[in-house]
């Protein structure tokens, strides 16, 4: 008998979104060939947190983002990132000196059955595994401690946390695999900077303003001198003041019901008769809705549009495993890492 498929959050959620989307990365493992900035920081940022957390001190951490981003010097995204890692990192070791809760686990992960909620059976198709980002303790309850980056934190941003189905599973699997009681989940909200780091002017740029003061001089003459380009000193000091905002770093703790779980389970359940019914009859849809969601363009929008074409997959696509969410990071330099 073959052994079940492995399937995590983002499988659903993609196979939730579109489930043609979802059959380019998790069946035919297909990715964009590049780097996804946003994502790149986010993962980024998660591995400085589990070591702050993990006991490794700020000057470590600001070393492993020295270590991550060895090309800055060069490449601009890479030195946006770095400027903003270190800044992010350095306020948030000032704004978070102790913790009121108790590290139990970081980046804990955990595989189980899915249940048919109606007769109690197993899916003998698929199973479920994911790894979150912390596991810790306030008082006699435990929660999931999950790390985010945001744009911004607001009342829409806040209110929609409560439709997050990833962590009602997570929450769900962690009782059933580990054994213990989840009251909730703890938000840790890190809010990206808008802050660009000033280019000054070319040579060019300084005259052709330099001649338009002078147009509009009455002595015919200007004190205007060229604008230099921001140091990364300069910058990082601006950033640091930004940092010390207390609207930078937000925590939002919410309980999870039974109720949810139940739902959960039951969503849960349906998706999966749907996706196996897709897989039988290798039919997967497109849903063109979500092409251009969010402000931006599906990774596999090219892809469909040519109908799967060889020249395309063969020129902007690369095979890489899927489920990411799943991989360690054995040569991370925390100082411990609790586990059960």
């Amino acid at each position: 008998m073959n052994e079940p498929m492995l399937t995590t959050y983002s499988f659903w959620n993609a196979f939730r979104n579109c489930r043609k989307a979802c059959e380019w990365r998790h069946l035919r493992e297909l990715v964009p060939i590049g780097r996804d900035q946003a994502l790149s920081f986010g993962m980024l940022i998660h591995t400085c947190l589990e070591m702050w957390h993990g006991g490794s001190g700020l000057e470590a951490v600001l070393d492993f983002i020295d270590a991550s981003l060895p090309h800055r010097s060069q490449d601009e995204s890479q030195k946006s990132d770095w400027h903003l890692a270190r800044a992010m990192m350095t306020g948030y070791a000032a704004r978070y000196p102790t913790e009121d809760f108790e590290i139990v686990a970081l980046e804990k992960t955990f595989e189980g059955r899915i249940i048919n909620p109606a007769t109690g059976a197993c899916s003998r198709s698929l199973t479920l595994a994911g790894k979150v980002d912390g596991i810790v303790r306030r008082g006699r309850e435990h929660y999931i401690l999950e790390h985010k980056t945001a744009s911004q934190v607001d009342a829409d941003y806040l209110e929609k946390l409560w439709t997050d189905l990833q962590i009602t599973l997570y929450a769900h699997y962690i009782e059933q695999t580990l054994g213990i009681k989840i009251a909730g989940v703890i938000y840790n909200v890190l809010v990206k900077a808008k802050l660009q780091q000033g280019k000054g002017e070319t040579e060019a740029e300084f005259e052709a303003r330099r001649a338009e003061l002078l147009a509009k001089s009455k002595t015919g003459k200007s004190s205007a001198t060229r604008k230099l380009p921001e140091s990364d000193e300069a910058f990082q000091a601006r950033l640091a003041a930004k940092y010390a905002e207390p609207e930078m770093f937000h925590r939002e703790a919410l309980y999870i019901s039974r109720d949810q779980f139940d739902a959960m389970k039951s969503d849960l359940w349906e998706l999966t008769q749907q996706f196996l019914d897709c897989r039988r009859r290798d039919a997967f849809y497109r849903n063109t809705s979500y092409c251009f969601a969010n402000h931006r363009t599906c990774a596999y929008f090219p892809l469909c549009r040519s109908n799967g074409g060889e020249n395309v997959i063969a020129n902007f696509y690369e095979t890489k495993p899927p489920h990411e969410e799943l991989r360690t990071d054995s040569d991370i330099p925390t100082a411990h890492k609790e586990a059960f």
